[in-house]
């Protein structure tokens, strides 16, 4: 059984600490492990994170890891029409009969209904967005395409 008072650190796991500029005898005076002159040896020196010495930096070589995210962007559960087929005629589409469906996977997300596919009998779908062709395809066989806000 180990006791508490026998407990010790893995070997090799704690380093004592390095002391510099505390004379020659410690092995890092006079210039305290940072060669000599330029740069990097003065206090306060350095140059920024990603400078390449004035070589154009890898940021600026790969378009890709600039520009921006849009934080304020809307992301939708994107259905498409020709899907609701699944339901009957005259049924009130909603996001939860769509979870129920398994056509999105949560309600989380707003649901925008898209135009790809062809519609076979009128619904009455209510989404949070529609395209263009997807609400004139709902409307043209005398269904609703209704709006809801959230």
């Amino acid at each position: 059984m180990v006791r508490q008072n026998e407990l010790k650190p893995a070997p090799g796991s704690k380093f004592k600490r390095k002391r510099v500029g505390r004379g020659n005898g410690s092995g890092h005076g006079t210039y305290s492990g940072k060669g000599q002159k330029g740069q990097k040896a003065r206090a306060g020196g350095g140059v920024r994170p990603g400078f390449e010495g004035g070589q154009l930096p890898l940021i600026k070589r790969l378009p890709s890891k600039r520009g921006f995210k849009n934080i304020f962007k809307k992301e939708y559960s994107l259905v498409d029409v020709g899907s609701l087929n699944a339901f009957g005629a005259g049924t009130d589409v909603t996001p939860e009969t769509l979870v129920e469906a398994g056509l999105i996977k949560s309600v989380r997300k707003p649901v925008k209904i898209l135009g790809d596919g062809k519609l076979e009998h009128s619904l009455v779908v209510k989404a949070h967005a529609y395209s263009a062709s997807a609400r004139s395809q709902i409307e043209s066989l005398g269904g609703k395409a209704e709006v809801i806000s959230g």
